[in-house]
C-alpha cells in the first residue's frame, strides 16, 4: 500500500513537470493565440471579413508583430503564471486521470471502453483548473497586453503584483473570474486529450500496427493534440475574453460580458460561427507540440522510475 501511494506521488510529480516543460516551450504560441483571439472583439462582421484587415494577420505574421513591437520578450509574457499554472493544474489533471479511470472500474488498460476514459479526464481536468484559475486569469491578462502607449503603464508588474491588484480591486471572487468557461475548458481539453491519446495507443498496440515506445507516444499524441484544438477553440476564445475584459474602474452593469453564455452567444452574433474558432491555428500550433511534449516526456519519466505506460 506505501508503495502504491509513493507511485502515485511521484507520478503526479512527473504529470506536473513534464506539463511545465511544454509550457515553457509553447509559452510564444499561446501569446499569439491570445492575441489573436481578442482581436476584433464583437465587431459586426461575418464569415471571411472578420478575418481581413487585422493586425496580428495571422500566425506567423502575427509573431512577427510581437517581436517588432516588443521585442522577444514579448513571446515569453505570462510564462511565470503559466509555469505555475501547470504545476498545479496539470499535476493533478494528467496525475488524477488514471486513479480515477481505476475508480470507475477500469482495471484492464488495454480494454478499458472509451466511456470511461473520457469522465476521467473531464473530472481530473475539471478539479485541477478549479483550483489553478487565479493563475490561468494573470496568464492571460498578462499576455494579452500588448505594445504600450506613451504613457501607458503595464497592467501588472510582474505575476505577485497582479494577485495583489486583483484581490485589491476586484476581491477574492475577482481572482476567480473567467472560471466558469477555464473549468469548462479543462474539462473538455482533458476529456478530450488524454483519452484520445490513451484509446488510440492502445488501439494500435492491440491492432499490432505499433510497438511501445516513443515513435507511437509522438503519432497518439499528435492525434490527440488535433482533437483537443477542435473540441475546446469556441471555449478558449470565450475564456479569454471573459478574463481579459476591464473590470477594473467600470461597474458591474457595464462588463462586456455578463457570463460565459453571453460571451459565447455575442460573439456569435457579432462575428458568426468563425468568430468562436479565431486563434484556431496557434490554438492547434500550441496544443499540438504541448501535447507532444508534455505526453512524451510524462512516458519517458516513467520509464526512469519505472512506472508503467498510460
Amino acid at each position: 500500500m506505501a508503495a502504491n501511494r509513493e507511485s502515485d506521488g511521484v507520478r503526479f510529480f512527473l504529470a506536473g513537470t513534464s506539463c511545465m516543460c511544454a509550457a515553457f516551450v509553447t509559452n510564444p504560441i499561446d501569446v499569439i493565440k491570445i492575441r489573436m483571439q481578442l482581436e476584433g472583439e464583437l465587431a459586426t462582421k461575418r464569415g471571411v471579413a472578420i478575418l481581413k484587415n487585422r493586425y496580428y494577420d495571422g500566425f506567423i505574421k502575427g509573431g512577427i508583430r510581437i517581436v517588432k513591437d516588443e521585442g522577444i520578450g514579448g513571446l515569453y509574457k505570462g510564462v511565470v503564471p503559466s509555469l505555475i499554472r501547470e504545476g498545479t493544474y496539470s499535476t493533478i489533471r494528467l496525475g488524477a486521470y488514471e486513479p480515477i479511470k481505476v475508480w470507475l472500474g477500469a482495471t484492464d488498460p488495454a480494454h478499458t471502453v472509451l466511456w470511461k476514459k473520457v469522465a476521467a479526464g473531464a473530472m481530473s481536468g475539471a478539479i485541477g483548473s478549479s483550483i489553478a484559475t487565479p493563475t490561468d486569469l494573470i496568464k492571460v491578462r498578462m499576455q494579452a497586453e500588448g505594445k504600450l502607449q506613451s504613457g501607458q503603464s503595464r497592467r501588472y508588474k510582474n505575476t505577485l503584483h497582479g494577485f495583489k491588484d486583483i484581490f485589491q480591486h476586484e476581491g477574492l471572487r475577482g481572482l476567480y473570474r473567467g472560471a466558469s468557461p477555464t473549468i469548462q475548458r479543462a474539462a473538455i481539453l482533458t476529456a478530450t486529450q488524454i483519452p484520445s491519446y490513451d484509446h488510440s495507443k492502445h488501439f494500435l498496440l492491440n491492432a499490432g500496427v505499433m510497438k511501445e515506445g516513443p515513435v507511437l507516444h509522438i503519432v497518439c499524441s499528435f492525434f490527440a493534440g488535433f482533437m483537443t484544438a477542435c473540441t475546446t477553440s469556441p471555449v478558449d476564445v470565450v475564456k479569454t475574453r471573459i478574463m481579459s475584459q476591464q473590470i477594473k474602474g467600470v461597474t458591474k452593469g457595464e462588463y462586456k460580458y455578463k457570463n460565459s453564455f453571453d460571451c459565447f452567444f455575442k460573439t456569435l452574433k457579432s462575428e458568426g460561427p468563425l468568430g468562436l474558432y479565431k486563434g484556431f491555428i496557434p490554438n492547434w500550433v500550441r496544443i499540438g507540440p504541448h501535447t507532444v511534449i508534455s505526453l512524451f516526456l510524462f512516458e519517458q519519466f516513467r520509464k526512469l522510475v519505472g512506472i508503467k505506460p498510460i
